[in-house]
């Protein structure tokens, strides 16, 4: 009886996501509200499961959010990203262009959002294409790979971080292993990938989605853009090296651990941004600031919405739900990960949100971390792999990137939801081989 409910939970959401329309967020606490009733809590402890809920999963997350909204912001409007761009396309040569524009994406990819750094690089790409006269979709495609990837694998992307959140999951592991999965994964859904299309998509759709371009004297130096992008891995990445090879201690490894946590490296982020790509290119602080006041508009729904995810893993929790599906799954010899990759794909397949996807698969698998005793950051890595198979009609990305690249409905399933698919299952293999490893 609690899977019966949690099933007709889901169904609820899919029709109020996809048949009336509803905003995510709003059917998520809807659905919640929903299942803790039906599943027997009293009335008063739903509304408090959910309220706590949201407030677990926000918690440090809303500032880490906002402080790489900002941060992508920064680098954006200073031509940073287009910096890194043009000088790795001069480095690399048109032979190996696309190797240029993934190196790129990762990047960027690394540190702001899918959408702002596929608005950012988009007519960075469509001016390449038309110099080197090549299909734009060769470009393209493995650009947008590049920071679907990041976007999905690493901190401190929201993805990555908001499950690890809910699996207690170590950021630093989550790094080190998303970037041992996601480098593989790039060149496989990327240039390979492209290889074997056989689309001709030359051009934009009639021009539309143009973004901005910085003039060349007005841009940061090369060294100076790559540098303040790659401030919050590197300091990521040195805690995760702190924490295996510096003894508990020494004080060192207590500072590595400061200035590496997801909080404070996005924090020195920002205010290394700030002057690098601002006060010391002669910008003021407050043209700079009202940038800043800018970005976090964009990140409301987003935070919402991971709000809303946290909302029913709560009372799934809180419910019982949770307990019964360890119990069920007690006596299978199903892999965790397995089941978490299955159970994220099938929901990215029915909602189209990847988000609301691994969210809503955080909240039924959670249990089973604990009576498996599997590698959390693996099952991270899992279910944000499942939440992006085969991205198609109900999801706006889908979207977005066949009216940016021009393409059919038929086009963009061959390409980009099959490049979707690529990351997915690349991503469940690679978990695999690396639980097999530890």
């Amino acid at each position: 009886m609690p899977l019966l409910i949690v099933v007709l939970g889901i169904v609820l959401l899919l029709l109020l996501m996809i048949r009336f329309k509803l905003n995510a967020f709003i059917a998520l606490i809807i659905v919640a509200l929903f299942v803790g009733v039906l599943e027997g809590m009293p009335v008063t402890k739903v509304i408090d499961s959910v309220q706590n809920g949201v407030g677990s999963t926000l918690g440090h997350l809303s500032l880490v959010i906002g402080f790489g909204a900002m941060f992508g912001k920064i680098i954006a409007d200073s031509g940073a990203a287009q910096r890194i761009s043009r000088s790795l396309i001069n480095k690399f040569g048109i032979k190996r262009i696309q190797w240029a524009v993934v190196l790129t994406g990762f990047i960027i990819g690394i540190a702001m959002f899918y959408e702002v750094g596929f608005v950012l690089l988009i007519p960075i790409a469509v001016s390449i294409a038309g110099f080197a006269e090549l299909p734009l979709l060769y470009i393209g495609l493995p650009m947008a790979v590049s920071l679907s990837v990041t976007y999905g694998f690493l901190p401190p992307n929201p993805g990555p971080i908001a499950i690890g959140t809910i699996y207690g999951a170590s950021v630093s592991s989550i790094l080190i292993y998303g970037f041992i999965i996601a480098i593989p994964t790039v060149i496989v859904a990327g240039p390979i990938f492209t290889k074997f299309i056989k689309i001709n998509s030359s051009k934009s759709s009639n021009g539309i989605f143009e973004g901005k371009i910085v003039d060349e004297e007005d841009m940061p130096s090369f060294s100076i853009s790559v540098l303040t992008a790659l401030i919050p891995p590197i300091l990521m990445a040195a805690a995760a090296i702190g924490e295996i090879a510096i003894p508990s201690t020494w004080q060192l490894k207590k500072l590595l651990e400061f200035i590496g946590s997801p909080v404070m490296a996005m924090l020195i982020s920002v205010i290394v941004a700030i002057f690098t790509l601002g006060l010391m290119r002669g910008k003021k602080m407050e043209s700079l600031m009202k940038d800043v006041a800018k970005s976090a508009s964009g990140i409301a729904m987003i935070l919402l919405i991971i709000g809303g995810g946290g909302a029913l893993k709560q009372v799934l929790i809180d419910s019982g739900v949770g307990n019964y599906i360890t119990s069920l799954m007690s006596g299978t010899n199903i892999s965790p990960l397995i089941l978490a990759w299955t159970i994220a794909a099938v929901l990215r397949l029915a909602l189209g949100s990847a988000t609301v996807a691994s969210l809503t698969t955080a909240g039924l698998v959670l249990p089973l971390i604990a009576t498996t005793h599997v590698n959390p950051s693996l099952m991270v890595l899992a279910t944000g792999s499942g939440s992006v198979i085969f991205s198609h009609v109900n999801d706006p990305g889908f979207w977005m990137f066949k009216e940016y690249f021009g393409l059919s409905i038929g086009e963009t399933i061959k390409s980009w939801s099959v490049a979707e698919t690529l990351i997915s299952v690349m991503g469940l293999v690679g978990v695999l081989v690396i639980n097999a490893i530890i």
